[in-house]
């Protein structure tokens, strides 16, 4: 079933990750801060191009950013344009980026707000991977919003790659509990690193 997508930043991860959802029959929208290669994707594989990424994840049904870094992920989710201006109720937040453990946190916290779900989704298998439909996704999140988002972020991914660690929301409410959503985080980032470094020196079989 075809879905209202977004997807923010068109690197070279990105732009084939936005390719591969749009191959797959969903109507998506991007941004990218060099609006020429938005509208580069779009003559490639249809869709829409907008100004900001609030305007980008207007109505939209899943909104995914796959950007530099932490401070370029603050930009598009709650800087002065932000996407999260204009995520609608219910709709579900993937972020790709190799961002920290701290901005998922904050980033989840401030989604869980405004009443829509967040998941901290880093991928491995760089470049060759993105443009073969193969990464390697590391999910932190709560187990509905990813069961809601599963199809769409298998369109990029390896099936048999993907890495589910679930927080739960409703267990968050304690220090301990915190602690367990932090340390999954950091799994999620350690195993990310892990798996480029063994990439790099072609251990990976």
């Amino acid at each position: 079933m075809s879905k209202k997508v977004t997807f923010i930043g068109l690197g070279v991860m990105g732009y084939p990750m936005a390719g591969y959802i749009a191959k797959a029959g969903h109507d998506v929208t991007v941004y990218n801060r060099t609006a020429a290669k938005a509208e580069k994707w779009v003559g490639e594989y249809g869709g829409k191009h907008a100004a900001t990424p609030k305007e980008a994840a207007k109505d939209s049904d899943f909104v995914f950013t796959c950007v530099g870094n932490d401070n370029d992920l603050k930009e598009v989710t709650i800087g002065e344009h932000g996407a999260f201006h204009s995520v609608k109720e219910g709709a579900i937040f993937i972020d790709n980026t190799t961002a920290s453990a701290k901005i998922a946190r904050e980033l989840k916290t401030e989604a869980t707000k405004r009443k829509f779900g967040f998941l901290d989704a880093p991928v491995s298998g760089g470049q060759a991977g993105a443009e073969n439909g193969a990464l390697t996704v590391m999910v932190g999140g709560d187990q509905t919003d990813y069961d809601k988002a599963e199809p769409v972020i298998d369109c990029y991914a390896k099936k048999n790659k993907i890495i589910r660690i679930i927080w739960q929301r409703s267990t968050c409410q304690n220090g301990k509990s915190n602690l367990y959503c932090w340390f999954s985080a950091g799994i999620v980032r350690s195993y990310s690193l892990w798996t480029k470094c063994w990439i790099k020196y072609g251990r990976c079989n």
